[in-house]
């Protein structure tokens, strides 16, 4: 789960939910270019793994230690998988630039996973970044990494929130992402990795203008399921409940999307991918 710009009582009220409903491990992530605010409230409530990424997670150890919680740190490098180690990291997410989303990586996961598995000596490293079937996890498993973390194929899963148009999109892409500044919303230093659609395309066919001279700035889009307005060029990806151009908005995909062709449900999705991996080996 994505608690970075939750409330403390939604964040608490979501992981709640979460562990009423499983007896297994998960995790939520904070993104550090702003304020976890809800850390404290989230361990309290029983938060059993938590991942940092953007930003210098040492300020926040202490109060992950004070709980029985885990923790995790994104890295891009083998610099950083050392100083995460010395913080004491439990595990290590190594992100590719093939990530969809908000991408913290500039290189291929390919390029830097040998590295990061090798800096992280005994400290387990999942694998992130355009992995979409099983034969991305069979290589990342091969390459050193415990694990492997996807996020593109289970947007196109039955239970996924996502709009039923941007799931739509995902099926119908053809691998067609880009990793640009345009939905660049209120966090302006990080290019997200998108489907290209008509908002990325005028944008790019102007000349990629700056904020504040771009083509329909300002301009609603839609709205969410509360009524908030949309506006073009924000970095929300459309949810359940959504209306209005669902194409124009960000629709966040991973360099791997191209594989994905069905709307499984997780469990059929999971199975698949670890028969798929096995029969890699």
């Amino acid at each position: 789960m994505g608690l970075t710009w939750a409330s403390s009582d939604d964040a608490v009220a979501a992981v709640r939910a979460v562990r009423d409903a499983t007896s297994g491990l998960f995790q939520a992530n904070f993104a550090l270019a702003f304020e976890p605010e809800s850390l404290s409230a989230v361990l309290d409530a029983g938060l059993p793994v938590v991942t940092f990424s953007w930003g210098d997670p040492t300020p926040y150890v202490s109060t992950v230690r004070r709980s029985a919680a885990k923790f995790g740190v994104q890295v891009t490098n083998g610099l950083g998988a050392r100083r995460a180690v010395d913080l004491g990291a439990d595990f290590l997410v190594c992100q590719g630039v093939e990530a969809g989303g908000h991408v913290q990586a500039n290189r291929s996961l390919w390029d830097i996973l040998a590295g990061v598995v090798d800096a992280a000596g005994n400290v387990p490293v999942v694998a992130a970044g355009g992995i979409a079937d099983g034969g991305g996890i069979a290589r990342a498993l091969a390459t050193g990494a415990s694990g492997a973390m996807l996020g593109t194929r289970f947007v196109a899963t039955v239970e996924s929130r996502a709009h039923p148009e941007y799931k739509a999109r995902l099926l119908e892409s053809e691998g067609q992402t880009a990793l640009t500044l345009c939905f660049d919303g209120g966090w302006k230093q990080s290019a997200q990795r998108v489907l290209r659609n008509s908002t990325l395309e005028t944008w790019e066919s102007c000349g990629s203008p700056a904020a504040g001279s771009r083509p329909g700035e300002g301009e609603t889009i839609g709205f969410s399921a509360s009524g908030e307005a949309i506006l073009r060029y924000e970095e929300v990806a459309p949810r359940i409940g959504f209306s209005g151009d669902i194409e124009a908005m960000c629709l966040y995909a991973g360099a791997g999307v191209g594989v994905i062709r069905d709307l499984p449900t997780a469990a059929e999705a999971i199975e698949r991918l670890w028969r798929e991996a096995q029969t890699q080996e």
